[in-house]
């Protein structure tokens, strides 16, 4: 890029973060994950997926919907460091529905294995990066319990598929490490792979870990397919994103801050940001034990019309507003016949 363009590209980027019709997520944003799953889809999905024409050819997943007396939320908190905080009890939370207070009538902090997909970015922008990279998967699986399941994806100008349905961490790391990164990105189309995978995990709590260093340039689904797609699923996603530098050689590039966050907010997850890649390994290891230590409230619900969005909201008690606490869930679920 010349020096006269990435001017003019950084004008335009600084103009964008200064527009009022440009949302940035805050810190006070929170997210709730329910429990429930939905019914097992017929197709458990595979590369082949993304092989049709047109972006909106691409098989639904059946919404995320609840039709039983209890409603689960699972809730992560972290501390001002981002740490997971395990010693709150009941009454430290607040949970509404549609903005009224429920009683929350089952309590529990559970540690259970989980179906992870791993998407591990290999994009050319990510050459000098790998190792470091590969080390995050290290510290990852390092602090993962050992029955979990794992599902591989690489992605670069295609997602793929590198390992399904297997509790090998050593399988995982070996077929992942053996990619040379080069090519574009397409990120999206990953996240859609790696949620239909995930239909056929053995286990009900599902999760996707996500790799990058930037935006997508190369997907067939938008940000607006995969948003309804992560907001009608049960899958939480967590994003490690490395940004290291304020100069971008594209508007993909710049916004894909905004963009992971968009995504992981509506699934109970989140995304951490680092500037450095020397930090990719101690955030992993942070995500990694944040995915595995979680409470669940239960609540019953007043009435359910079919087919309609509720929405959730946990507030954490004036007990515990000094400590800087965040909850992390997901902010509503479908009813259903």
């Amino acid at each position: 890029m010349s020096k006269r363009s990435g001017i003019s590209f950084c004008l335009f980027a600084l103009a964008m973060v200064l527009s009022p019709n440009v949302q940035a997520q805050t810190s006070e944003d929170v997210h709730v994950v329910p429990r429930i799953p939905p019914k097992a889809s017929a197709s458990t999905g595979g590369p082949e997926i993304l092989s049709g024409e047109g972006a909106n050819n691409y098989p639904q997943s059946k919404p995320f919907r609840v039709n039983v007396d209890l409603v689960l939320v699972p809730v992560t908190v972290t501390d001002a460091k981002q740490h997971p905080i395990t010693t709150l009890a009941a009454k430290d939370f607040i949970l509404y529905e549609d903005e009224k207070p429920q009683a929350i009538h089952s309590f529990s902090l559970e540690a259970e294995p989980i179906s992870i997909a791993v998407l591990f970015d290999v994009s050319k922008s990510m050459t000098d990066k790998i190792e470091m990279e590969r080390a995050a998967l290290v510290k990852f699986f390092q602090n993962a319990d050992p029955r979990d399941e794992y599902f591989a994806i690489a992605f670069s100008q295609h997602p793929l598929l590198l390992a399904a349905s297997t509790q090998s961490i050593d399988d995982v790391q070996e077929k992942l490490t053996s990619i040379v990164p080069g090519g574009p990105t397409a990120m999206l189309d990953a996240l859609y792979l790696a949620e239909a995978q995930l239909r056929s995990a053995r286990y009900k709590r599902r999760a996707i870990l996500l790799i990058t260093d930037g935006g997508d340039n190369a997907s067939r689904y938008t940000m607006r397919d995969i948003r309804k797609l992560v907001q009608e699923s049960d899958v939480e996603i967590y994003a490690i994103g490395l940004f290291e530098t304020f100069f971008f050689n594209s508007f993909e590039e710049f916004m894909g801050k905004k963009w992971l966050r968009e995504i992981t907010d509506r699934t109970g997850g989140r995304t951490l940001t680092i500037e450095s890649r020397e930090k990719l390994p101690d955030a992993a290891a942070e995500i990694s034990r944040e995915m595995r230590t979680r409470y669940v409230l239960g609540y019953t619900p007043v009435g359910m019309p079919p087919h309609r969005w509720r929405n959730l909201r946990v507030q954490l008690n004036s007990s515990v507003e000094g400590r800087q606490l965040r909850a992390h869930y997901k902010t509503g679920y479908y009813t259903s016949d």
